[in-house]
């Protein structure tokens, strides 16, 4: 995230995939909702441009959608 910050843009784009969560039949990395609430916050002190990528589990894919948002909206 240092690295990704020092440049100092004046917009992020994130693109929200949450296939990486843990819940996915798919993907192997076993990611937490948590992990990607975390991942917003440390990223969310400038303005934020977010889209909604993908993901195969619903649920993870609410939780996580979810958690990034409030993230969003609490820093």
């Amino acid at each position: 995230v240092p690295c990704l910050l020092e440049g100092k843009p004046d917009v992020l784009l994130i693109e929200c995939g949450f296939d990486a969560h843990a819940r996915d039949p798919l993907a192997q990395q076993r990611l937490s909702t948590e992990a990607f609430a975390e991942f917003t916050k440390r990223v969310a002190r400038q303005p934020v441009l977010s889209f909604l990528e993908g993901g195969y589990d619903l649920q993870a894919i609410e939780a996580s959608a979810r958690a990034h948002v409030q993230a969003l909206t609490s820093a």
